[in-house]
């Protein structure tokens, strides 16, 4: 059975996630194509290539998004390993005029509802929508819960942030195409220390994640940061059959997905291997 497991010893986040698939040989131009079917393509542009961190070679993807996109950014706990450029997002304005999908996005806000309609008229493929919706359903059952509202009332700053869209559902796109009928993970570090985001300063993990992260085991980590985001968390927690060390396989690739922040005595990557269990 073809198996990828996420190897999460510096965390996971959605752009990581991709990076490593990516990296792994994975097409990042047949999801770029793919990913257009969600008529948001105006508002972003993708860029991936090498970077080295601390001595490992890995892929950098990110999602760079353009003056057509209106996203505020208010909850920058989602965006933890993202984002070394454009510091001026929230000064950039949406075309309304250009705009009549079910992702208009109307003052930097999208709603789980919205989402969820772009992604079952995108026409992707079935297995890409399921696994799309199952994410995005964990994120917003988890904000739901924090924030004491409904899911068909839960309105995401981060999650319905163009970025995280393109994480969720390029991941999703990528896994498909590398034929993967099963997904196993790590433990997942969350780091520690306090993150400011518009409500305040926070604990780490993010509640967010937290609340995601229920039953899936945690790992202790002394770094001060954070290094697992909702986004790359309800990645693994929806997708991971089990949480455990690596399996026995046979190893035919491997990938390294690189996060923006370096630290000092370990590489901030994601490392994901991809095998045959017999």
């Amino acid at each position: 059975m073809r198996t990828l497991y996420f190897d999460c010893f510096s965390g996971i986040s959605g752009d990581m996630v991709i990076a490593a698939l990516i990296d792994a040989g994975a097409d990042p131009l047949q999801m770029e194509e793919e990913l257009k079917k969600l008529n948001i393509d105006e508002e972003y542009t993708l860029s991936w290539g090498k970077v080295v961190k601390n001595g490992i070679t890995s892929t950098k993807f990110d999602v760079i998004l353009t003056s057509k996109s209106e996203q505020p950014h208010e909850h920058s706990h989602s965006h933890g390993h993202k984002h070394s450029h454009n510091g001026d997002h929230s000064n950039s304005h949406e075309n309304e005029h250009n705009h009549s999908h079910a992702l208009h996005n109307h003052h930097g806000n999208r709603t789980y509802k919205q989402i969820v309609e772009a992604i079952n008229e995108a026409n992707l493929n079935e297995s890409v929508t399921n696994m799309s919706l199952a994410i995005f359903k964990k994120i917003g059952e988890a904000e739901g819960h924090i924030h004491g509202l409904p899911l068909d009332k839960v309105h995401f700053h981060e999650v319905g942030a163009v970025d995280s869209i393109i994480d969720i559902i390029g991941a999703a796109i990528l896994i498909e195409q590398l034929g993967i009928e099963s997904v196993q993970s790590s433990a997942i570090p969350t780091g520690s220390g306090h993150i400011h985001i518009d409500h305040g300063i926070y604990p780490v993990p993010a509640p967010a994640t937290l609340e995601i992260l229920k039953g899936v085991p945690i790992a202790s980590n002394a770094i001060r940061s954070e290094l697992a985001t909702p986004t790359g968390t309800a990645i693994a927690a929806v997708l991971a059959e089990k949480f455990g060390s690596l399996p026995a396989m046979t190893v035919e690739s491997i990938g390294y997905g690189a996060g923006t922040k370096t630290f000092e005595n370990h590489p901030n990557v994601l490392r994901i291997i991809i095998g045959e269990i017999q």
